[in-house]
């Protein structure tokens, strides 16, 4: 049943100078987790995702591999990018390309208006400048270089020289916004989370915000600034406007109105972007900024942060081809907290595969089916009286929904998880307090071995609806297994416990099958 709510959630767009690691795969799932979730809620969820394929980092890596810059990002959205979401099994609603007619048209719409309104003048500047970050860098992100660059200045993030650039170029009046951007901060407390990453972000503004340089004449990789086609757009402008390019801004259908604002789910090296320049542009046209700005933490391998340079950029697939997406998006939202830095490493990967979804649910939901096909031909004991011991399954299911909803309003998938897997391990508790195979064994206890398969099963339906925006390939499997009836994404979390079956279970393969590593 529909809610009536409008969730509309994004990813960042991902620059196609490279192709994908886990680290950009983690925001993808968060996102995804997160749409799944409302979609099975009934709101009216979109899901977006894309590419950043303007700017000059994306015009040298272009060159560097003898390539026009669109043949350039043809080629790694079509190998690289576009494959990733399968790979993923994500559900996003709309993929967005930056060089896409539609986004280039209403960026240059945006634009016109921005500059009618007065917020854009010309003027001549010279900076540092990062082209990893494709940003102006300010003071407090300029070091002095070691080693190899040392006597240079280099880029707090990427380490590496920056270039001195001297332009004439288009500015936004970004000082002119500083103080409603601090009074919307305080009015909206929930705009920047986690709490961190708003201190931060405050702290920047308070510091004081300088006028942002908005178009570039040094290269000719971009769209075209409207009003004077001598300049090309920041990429960081056209980047960020890719939130209201791909929901139709400026059409008039209603489109825009139905979705707008949205949740940004960023990385944490892009925060001020997001939190500042964005939301900036918007009250300068007095539309309302996103409804909240998460920064993700970063994804460290080895404990440094991920990085192709250093090697430590592993492909999605390297993963998935082991373990399946299921493995991956669970362990990803599992084992890191949304909003801080998180480590991955094979060996946890594979301790938690084996431990949690292997025996934890999949041994789970293969000895319950097994025992309901062995003890009561396959029929799910119904009309059976129930013990306190079973209530006691229903109350911590009740308390799995209620507290696994909580923390997805929050953004926090990872106590989703632990909240539901609570229910997991009771209900292994469960089976292993009850012993339905000694109850077989006298028939005097056919009726309370019914009640604990009953039980065991309508367990194993919630464990299907609440997992199902985590796992949705285990779960779709196990809800054909139990004789779910009705599509399993489109039953609300709140009514997991009401799920209704055909009254049989059929065969259920192994969930996730135990994995031999060398």
């Amino acid at each position: 049943m529909a809610s009536g709510e409008s969730f509309y959630v994004t990813t960042p767009i991902f620059y196609v100078n490279d192709v994908p690691h886990i680290g950009h795969a983690y925001a993808e799932v968060a996102a995804d987790v997160l749409a799944r979730w409302h979609r099975q809620r009934g709101d009216d969820t979109w899901f977006l995702t894309g590419t950043d394929e303007h700017g000059q980092k994306i015009m040298r890596s272009a060159v560097a591999n003898n390539m026009q810059p669109q043949q350039w990002a043809d080629k790694l959205v079509d190998e690289a990018w576009r494959p990733m979401l399968q790979t993923l099994n994500l559900s996003n609603d709309d993929f967005i390309r930056t060089t896409e007619e539609r986004h280039e048209t209403r960026v240059q719409k945006f634009l016109t208006q921005l500059n009618d309104a007065g917020f854009i003048y010309e003027d001549e500047f010279e900076a540092l400048y990062c082209v990893g970050c494709e940003e102006f860098k300010p003071d407090s992100e300029i070091v002095d270089g070691e080693g190899q660059y040392e006597g240079q200045k280099v880029c707090a993030i990427h380490s590496k020289p920056m270039e001195l650039l001297k332009e004439r170029n288009y500015f936004f009046k970004l000082s002119a916004l500083q103080q409603p951007l601090l009074d919307y901060y305080e009015a909206n407390p929930d705009f920047i989370q986690p709490t961190s990453a708003r201190n931060e972000v405050i702290s920047f503004v308070q510091s004081g915000l300088h006028d942002l340089s908005i178009s570039r004449t040094s290269f000719d990789w971009g769209i075209k600034v409207p009003w004077d086609e001598s300049h090309i757009v920041y990429v960081w402008v056209d980047a960020l406007l890719n939130y209201f390019t791909a929901i139709g801004y400026g059409d008039g259908d209603g489109q825009f109105e139905r979705r707008w604002p949205g949740h940004h789910i960023v990385g944490k090296d892009i925060l001020r972007f997001h939190a500042v320049i964005w939301p900036a542009m918007l009250l300068a046209m007095k539309i309302e900024p996103p409804k909240r700005v998460f920064a993700t933490g970063w994804l460290l391998v080895g404990g440094e942060k991920m990085s192709k340079s250093k090697l430590t950029g592993i492909p999605p697939q390297e993963i998935t081809d082991t373990f399946g997406s299921d493995a991956f998006r669970y362990y990803f939202m599992r084992a890191i907290h949304l909003g801080q830095d998180g480590s991955f490493s094979w060996e946890d990967l594979s301790a938690r595969y084996h431990a949690e979804l292997a025996n934890g649910f999949g041994n789970l939901a293969s000895r319950v089916i097994s025992m309901v096909k062995k003890y009561f031909d396959g029929e799910i004991p119904a009309d059976v009286q129930r013990h306190v011991d079973d209530d006691a399954i229903f109350e911590i299911a009740r308390t799995s929904i209620h507290d696994s909803e909580e923390a997805i309003d929050r953004f926090a998938v990872d106590q989703a998880i632990a909240a539901i897997w609570k229910l997991v391990d009771a209900l292994n508790l469960f089976i292993t307090d009850q012993q339905p195979w000694v109850l077989a064994k006298d028939e005097s206890n056919r009726e309370r071995l019914a009640a604990v398969l009953a039980t065991a099963v309508r367990g194993l339906g919630v464990l299907a609806v609440l997992l199902n925006p985590i796992t949705p390939l285990a779960t779709e499997k196990l809800w054909a297994a139990i004789g779910g009836e009705g599509a399993l994404s489109e039953i609300a979390p709140t009514e997991a416990l009401e799920w209704r079956s055909n009254g049989r279970v059929s065969d259920l393969a192994s969930l996730f099958p135990r994995i031999e590593q060398e």
